[in-house]
């Protein structure tokens, strides 16, 4: 939504079925999708590619509280793949993961705080083949509100995340976010919030001005 709004035609890819997608939409492997792209030269169509595999492998709760309690399972690291695939296409790309031991450059980190946003939702951006300034980070004004480690605490931010322990309700993670077309928890739990993709989008049209300036 951020980059509709930044001026881009948007299509997504994604492996399951996303019927309250706002835009064109392909259901499918995205690896085996963007390799169909390249392959038949329809890439040529695009104009920056955005990418954000699967984060499990080795977000914070993952490798950190998860880990040393023996939750969770095992889970595929797709970063490599992906980028390898985003370097074929030739054209500016931005790889999406957020906190934790994913290894991507942090060319670009935004937080919710930085947009006036009543969630955190700290997101870490690789950027290839183009480059903008990192925004300053403003200091949080307060706690994510909720049970984290026995202790209840409340804040201005909610925890747009999981279920139980003060986790914010749908409506709560719409409002927060800036997120109308869908309610389905799954979804926006999975979400970075539009303001943040607005941003990237027109950093991108900025440099690339800047470049044939």
């Amino acid at each position: 939504m951020g980059y509709h709004r930044a001026g881009f035609e948007v299509d997504g890819c994604d492996i399951a079925d996303r019927p309250r997608y706002p835009f064109a939409y392909h259901r499918g492997d995205a690896l085996d999708y963007l390799a169909r792209l390249i392959a038949t030269g329809e890439i040529g169509r695009y104009t920056l590619v955005h990418a954000s595999p699967p984060c499990q492998a080795k977000n914070t709760l993952t490798v950190g509280t998860n880990a040393s309690r023996g939750w969770g399972g095992i889970h595929t690291d797709l970063v490599a793949p992906t980028r390898e695939l985003l370097d074929a296409t030739g054209l500016p790309y931005v790889i999406e993961q957020p906190n934790g031991r994913a290894e991507i450059r942090k060319d670009l980190s935004l937080c919710g705080e930085m947009f006036h946003l009543a969630v955190l939702r700290h997101r870490n951006f690789e950027l290839g083949r183009w480059a903008t300034a990192q925004p300053a980070h403003p200091r949080h004004r307060g706690y994510v509100r909720g049970h984290r480690h026995g202790v209840h605490r409340e804040g201005p931010y909610v925890a747009a995340y999981g279920n139980g322990g003060g986790k914010a309700t749908v409506p709560e993670m719409q409002r927060a976010m800036g997120i109308t077309w869908t309610d389905v928890r799954e979804e926006l739990t999975e979400a970075i919030p539009p303001a943040y993709t607005l941003f990237i989008g027109r950093a991108f049209l900025t440099a690339r001005q800047e470049v044939f300036a």
